[in-house]
């Protein structure tokens, strides 16, 4: 079962995506999601200018071979743009073997777990009211959790805060935007927006929030403390992480559960995090992340320290990480939650897939591989935009996470 052909397209059908598609001799196809926001070029060029041509005459029947092949063979390990490409590749090859052999990727990978994979929506508003009337819509179609962000008082712009009911997209086309950000404003809000939901809705959903990076460890310990009464599902990002050791201090001081992650993009990335139960959920992506091949390995981990997963699903990964993710998710027992944000009419047009949402969960569908099909042609209709992700800079002017 040899490549015959590795071809990468990039589309724009409300946002830019970045897809591999692999065929094999027999006529076999396989996708791969290799979207990196606002960098998509650069991974688009790393596949075609040093993968594909790697690719074509390979066995596509030996993912862990090839898996390997291009991680240590290229001597410049890990980083987002390599481990992406890799990433792309793993879930196509994946997805033609379930092809092959006439089965959905979830039986190859032990067959289901669980019947269903609980998701997460993204509640939003310009201020609490409307916050809260955006969790209540959420509910009232049958999610079990929501993500709940509102906008500070005091600050134009916000994270989280979307552009329409059921969709959220953060990138701007042309050049970045800049936000204002203050940590004292938002500290004093966070707890007075989540009290009000729980207020207003009660404890009969799981209720999470994020707060982006944008925390000190002892600001991030502080707010993690205040939160306790609220009974989050999870306090997300809460510190940039790559000093890990940082959440040893965040650790000492709340008992509320902690996820991040869906900047990490190897298992060295979270191995310490992990090992010393710093965390309760860990939120890599099958795309960012080197494929289901590597998120298994991180999975694997993850459950000998009872940290289960809770992959990153947001709109810059298309229908194709949605449903590599969905298999994964569906098979290991560690599996905690998987975010959904819900992607364009115009997105679902060009990536034609199987999975469905019913009563709070994702279902995968029972189509041979992935259960994703990319048209090409309605692809071609939507062009690649240049479109930027926001920076952030404090009340001073200085430059901070977004």
């Amino acid at each position: 079962m040899r490549i015959r052909e590795a071809k990468v397209v990039v589309c724009s059908p409300g946002r830019n995506f970045v897809t591999l598609k692999l065929t094999t001799e027999s006529g076999l196809t396989g996708l791969g999601d290799a979207t990196l926001n606002g960098r998509e070029l650069a991974v688009a060029s790393y596949l075609e200018d040093h993968v594909c041509p790697l690719l074509v005459g390979r066995d596509a029947a030996r993912i862990e071979d090839t898996w390997q092949y291009l991680y240590r063979g290229a001597y410049w390990r890990r980083g987002p743009v390599t481990m992406n490409a890799i990433g792309a590749v793993d879930t196509a090859l994946w997805d033609i073997k379930g092809k092959a052999a006439g089965m959905p990727v979830y039986q190859l990978l032990g067959g289901r777990a669980r019947d269903g994979v609980l998701v997460y929506g993204h509640a939003s508003g310009r201020d609490i009211a409307e916050a809260i009337e955006a969790t209540a819509s959420y509910l009232s179609k049958g999610y079990r959790a929501v993500r709940v962000q509102a906008g500070v008082p005091g600050l134009q712009d916000a994270y989280g805060v979307g552009k329409g009911a059921m969709f959220y997209e953060p990138a701007d086309p042309g050049f970045p935007s800049e936000h204002a950000w203050s940590t004292e404003q938002y500290l004093r809000f966070a707890p007075t927006l989540l009290e009000s939901v729980r207020s207003e809705l009660g404890f009969d959903f799981h209720l999470l929030h994020d707060a982006h990076h944008r925390l000190t460890p002892i600001q991030a310990a502080g707010l993690g403390k205040r939160l306790e009464d609220v009974s989050l599902f999870w306090l997300e990002d809460l510190a940039p992480a790559e000093l890990q050791e940082s959440f040893r201090l965040i650790r000492h001081h709340t008992t509320t559960p902690l996820a991040v992650g869906e900047v990490f993009d190897s298992i060295w990335d979270c191995k310490d995090l992990i090992a010393e139960q710093l965390i309760d959920y860990i939120r890599c992506s099958v795309a960012h992340t080197g494929g289901i091949t590597h998120l298994r390995r991180i999975a694997s981990l993850a459950d000998l320290y009872h940290v289960r997963t809770g992959c990153h699903g947001a709109t810059d990964l298309s229908p194709v990480c949605m449903a590599a993710a969905l298999h994964f998710d569906l098979s290991v027992p560690n599996f905690g939650i998987q975010e959904y944000m819900r992607h364009t009419e115009e997105t679902d047009a060009v990536f034609r897939h199987q999975y469905a949402f019913e009563d709070g969960y994702l279902h995968p569908g029972e189509e041979p591989g992935l259960g994703v099909e990319l048209d090409e042609q309605l692809a071609a209709r939507y062009p690649y935009e240049r479109a930027y992700l926001p920076v952030t800079r404090t009340l001073d002017g200085t430059v901070h996470s977004w």
